[in-house]
């Protein structure tokens, strides 16, 4: 076993809460044996609760007809449940985007809710492939963006998940459940259709480390997903970050750097972390970070209308990222709105010159498209609403 794993949180069985049906998802196929040995059961029968959650996706414990009515009787009893997250309500875009309310009522606090999203197509951001439609679908390529926390504590101006505050972490069940739960919803076939997933939902990843790795854990070890189709976005937690580089290359997702500015100075105005972790100190952390061959580290850079998308800014932002010493893209995104954030969208012709200019001073740049906007799904605009 590589060293580095003895950092995750074990994903063991504990005992169920008196008066609550403990959740059974979450727990990885080795806490499943265990817990099926403590009933006296042989270890086939953890392996065969983890095949059924997690590849199956069967969500209530008498739906698992391997099992003896018996002994799914007896999880019953002794308050055990599935307790796999749920979608509440389905937000539908013209664009063809899904925004989803994800409910935890039987995993945690009940009204606690989260938001995940689904773009059929990606959002452009991607690495670019030439993957085909298949006869019979109605997308190529897609990318589900699941937050690992219900609220943030970060307060970036920007983003409208900062107005909600930091309610709570998720679990690892928790957050891996809203990718199962979408990935049931869409019918996705593991290992055949192409899936890319973002760690880019509401919260901040490595403010809540332990679960969101051990979702990434669950994700590729039991739900059959490859690390090389995540990401993880950060706002530069610098200790996450060195943590993150001590990961295996066999379980760690692709990174990106929510830099958003392309100096100190209004980075502190626009992201107040900066003033904790500057540019500088979240570089150097990243340069600690061991790439697999071809692997890029992203930066992505929020373009606010007359405050961070000037072309003389373009450049500045050029020679930040060379000075980097990274194999390294910049992602650019439009402002997306939000009801009292006070900022401006940038006008097309300043997005056009700015991705011009990157391209002219030799960094590798992509265009993020907006989707989902007209149901609150776009980067920056999660906030648990229930319009859309």
């Amino acid at each position: 076993m590589n060293e580095p794993r003895a950092q995750l949180v074990p994903l063991a069985a504990a005992d169920a809460p008196a008066g609550r049906k403990a959740p059974l998802f979450g727990l990885d196929a080795e806490s499943l044996t265990r817990l099926l040995a403590s009933l006296g059961e042989s270890a086939f029968r953890g392996r065969q609760l983890a095949e059924a959650m997690y590849r199956q996706w069967l969500r209530e414990i008498d739906s698992l007809t391997v099992f003896p009515a018996e002994l799914r009787a007896r999880l019953a009893a002794e308050g055990w449940r599935v307790g796999r997250p749920s979608i509440a309500r389905v937000f539908q875009s013209v664009d063809g985007t899904e925004r989803y309310l994800i409910d935890f009522e039987d995993s945690g606090p009940k009204g606690k809710t989260a938001e995940a999203v689904w773009m059929p197509e990606g959002d452009g951001g991607e690495t670019d492939d030439e993957d085909g439609l298949e006869e019979g679908k109605t997308w190529s390529r897609a990318t589900i963006c699941v937050s690992s926390q219900v609220g943030c504590a970060v307060n970036c101006q920007f983003c409208l998940t900062a107005r909600l505050g930091l309610q709570r972490n998720l679990a690892a069940g928790e957050i891996a459940g809203q990718v199962v739960a979408v990935l049931a919803r869409q019918g996705v076939r593991v290992g055949r259709d192409r899936v890319n997933l973002v760690f880019m939902g509401m919260g901040e990843p490595l403010l809540n480390y332990d679960n969101f790795m051990g979702a990434v854990r669950l994700l590729v070890g039991e739900v059959g997903l490859s690390p090389r189709r995540m990401t993880v976005s950060t706002s530069g937690i610098v200790p996450g970050i060195e943590r993150f580089a001590a990961e295996p290359p066999d379980l760690r997702p692709r990174l990106a750097i929510s830099l958003n500015a392309p100096n100190d100075r209004i980075r502190d105005a626009v992201m107040p972390i900066n003033r904790k972790w500057p540019i500088a100190e979240v570089l150097a952390a990243v340069r600690r970070l061991p790439l697999r061959p071809r692997e890029r580290v992203t930066f992505e850079y929020v373009l606010l209308g007359g405050v961070t998308d000037r072309p003389e800014q373009a450049s500045e932002l050029a020679r930040l990222v060379r000075r980097a010493n990274l194999p390294a893209k910049v992602n650019l995104i439009a402002w997306n709105p939000g009801p009292g954030i006070d900022y401006a969208t940038p006008a097309p012709g300043a997005v056009a010159v700015f991705h011009e200019r990157l391209k002219a001073e030799g960094v590798a740049v992509t265009l993020r498209q907006p989707r989902g906007r007209d149901i609150f799904a776009a980067c920056g605009q999660l906030k648990r609403t229930v319009e859309g």
